[in-house]
């Protein structure tokens, strides 16, 4: 069999970083959580301190008892509330863990959501919503426990240190039987860290994709169940269950294994310093009770091996926290302080845009000025890049190169506040958020708008007539209001138009509605919503027809601008656009030129490229 191919260090350096990026957020949680966290590392090291002292003084307390010695009550009392305090401080310390494991956790889930909402939406996808979900919940909760068990692991090691200096101070031959082992315990110790850090690391890794998968399928339970591919889906999901169980089973063996090789190890040391300190007894070099302390001594020296289980929730958390770490590596799209003058008419300028996707620049080198107050279609085959256009010119992202300015502003550089009061996008495929559908229609930033802004926009967007014949209207809560495709479109419009500012993207935003509905919204954006630039990326023939300038895109450059009718007449590659789609009650009449008649059609291969 081929040996195995060596590492890639690009992808060693790649891991180590984000190692590094694990630790920076586990910090960041442990610091929100800094005084629990500090609370349980001395709780716990008290509890330690109390157990370490708990041998002694129960030696001590034995040695006086057997001699009858007046001070034997009060070391008997002593021990009492040696063995309390230790309970007490246990307990405490286990309450604390449960706030600071909380706490870590909620932590890690805000910087990780709010990372993915300051990002540009092509960075947030790069997840999938599953893997997404399970790296903010599952991961984050296992994440959230590391900063107490750093604390508990921290605190766990006083007492099998301490425990060993105290069997010096005992007798030298006993700590010396017991010292004969510990290399055997640190070489099993580490070879566990080693051994379940990949385990967990690979269980993870497939949990997340078997996660991914299953919400793909949730989100798509109608298409499964309309192409009865159950059954298959099924199969998809689990596909990869026998390696998540090989990987489960593997950790458990690895932790099984490291658990039975302590416990045969442990005894044998206790067994040691218990014949060696009977050894010594015998010769009267110790006491009975210097005897009894040695041996509990090199019971809590033994458990080191106790930290095990530190140790497991340790590196389990890390590797939770480097899936949950990733999300705070997306990049930040950020914003200036600066302010749009005030009156201004909406001009869009982009200077030399260039958008790279995966390596290749998907739009070219785009140089373009819109007027303020114009209606601008974008139009182009698929994946021409009009969406990506749209993107860029609102704001969703940012260009790999160049420059996009709203009124002469730089977009990067303006604030957050101002760019979404003054940029307003509607999509194809919009999200409601909010309780009720007048929530959903008010949704945005500022301040929210009255009943009638709302109305308004409804009104504009053509939903008010379904709205009206919900149960309770405006005050219907949305998960009680069932709406096809193009109602939720109206909604995703008239929440677009009660936020309208000097810039209002239409992304494809009136697919699902008819002809006649998307003409009535046409004619309320031009009429009823704040006058501004619109950006309508078109499909319909209509609409490019209704546009003040048309923008042509091809494989990621402007073919060419101009008016409909100008491209119409003199772009053949124009008309072949609308060719697939085009319906004879969309296509538009064509300006005459000077000199011929109002009733002259065009030739017939002009009129067959516009069917």
């Amino acid at each position: 069999m081929s040996p195995p191919d060596p590492p890639d260090p690009a992808d060693q350096a790649a891991a180590r970083a984000q190692a590094r990026g694990a630790d920076r957020a586990l910090a960041a949680a442990a610091r929100h959580s800094a005084g629990r966290t500090a609370a349980v590392l001395g709780c716990t090291v008290a509890a330690a301190a109390a157990a370490l002292a708990e041998p002694a003084v129960l030696g001590h307390t034995l040695d006086l008892l057997l001699r009858r010695a007046p001070s034997g009550p009060a070391w008997t009392l002593l021990c009492a509330a040696v063995i309390a305090a230790e309970v007490v401080l246990d307990a405490a310390a286990a309450r604390l863990t449960g706030e600071v494991d909380g706490r870590c956790a909620a932590r890690l889930r805000r910087l990780g959501l709010a990372r993915l909402l300051r990002t540009a939406p092509h960075h947030a996808a790069r997840y999938a919503p599953g893997d997404t979900t399970a790296r903010l919940t599952a991961h984050a909760t296992e994440a959230g426990k590391v900063p107490a068990a750093v604390a508990h692991g921290t605190a766990a090691l006083l007492p099998p240190l301490g425990a060993l200096a105290a069997l010096f101070l005992i007798d030298v031959w006993t700590a010396l039987a017991f010292l004969a082992g510990v290399p055997l315990l640190v070489l099993l110790l580490r070879a566990f860290a080693r051994d379940s850090s990949a385990s967990i690391a690979r269980y993870q890794q497939v949990q997340l994709a078997t996660a991914g998968r299953l919400v793909e399928a949730l989100a798509g339970a109608r298409t499964i169940a309309a192409a009865g591919t159950a059954d298959r889906e099924r199969d998809r999901i689990l596909t990869q269950l026998p390696e998540l169980g090989a990987e489960g089973r593997r950790m458990w063996r690895v932790y099984g294994a490291t658990a039975a090789r302590s416990s045969a190890l442990l005894p044998m040391l206790l067994y040691a310093v218990l014949a060696v300190g009977g050894i010594r007894l015998s010769a009267g070099a110790i006491g009975v009770g210097e005897l009894l302390a040695a041996v509990r001594y090199a019971g809590l020296a033994a458990g080191l091996g106790a930290v095990t289980g530190g140790l497991a929730a340790v590196v389990r958390g890390r590797a939770a926290a480097r899936r949950t770490a990733a999300l705070l590596a997306l990049p930040v799209l950020g914003h200036g302080g600066a302010e749009l003058p005030e009156g201004g008419p909406g001009t869009l300028e982009l200077r030399r845009v260039r958008l790279v996707r995966g390596g290749s620049p998907v739009l070219h080198d785009i140089s373009l000025v819109i007027p303020g107050g114009t209606t601008v279609a974008v139009v182009g085959r698929s994946g021409a890049g009009k969406t990506l256009f749209a993107a860029v010119a609102g704001r969703l992202t940012d260009p790999d190169a160049g420059q996009v300015l709203l009124d002469g502003v730089p977009l990067r550089e303006l604030s957050a506040e101002a760019l979404r009061r003054e940029v307003g996008h509607a999509f194809d495929r919009p999200v409601l958020l909010g309780d009720t559908v007048g929530e959903a229609i008010g949704f945005g930033a500022g301040p929210a708008p009255g009943p009638e802004a709302v109305r308004a926009a409804a009104r504009a967007a053509g939903a008010e007539p379904f709205v009206r014949r919900l149960p309770r209207g405006y005050g219907t809560r949305l998960a009680d209001a069932p709406m096809s495709g193009g109602e939720v479109q109206r909604l995703g419009l008239a929440r677009a138009f009660c936020h309208a500012g000097r810039l209002l993207v239409l992304d494809d935003a009136t697919s699902g509605l008819d002809t006649v509905t998307a003409r009535r919204v046409e004619t309320a954006l031009a009429h009823e919503i704040r006058p501004g630039t619109r950006i309508v990326i078109a499909h319909r023939l209509s609409s490019a027809a209704r546009a003040d300038l048309v923008v042509w895109l091809e494989h990621g450059r402007v073919r060419a601008t101009g008016t409909h009718d100008l491209l119409w007449r003199h772009e053949p590659g124009y008309r072949a656009v609308f060719a697939a789609d085009a319906e004879p009650q969309d296509a538009p009449p064509v300006t005459d030129p000077p000199g011929e008649a109002r009733g002259h059609r065009p030739p017939r291969g002009d009129r067959e490229a516009a069917r």
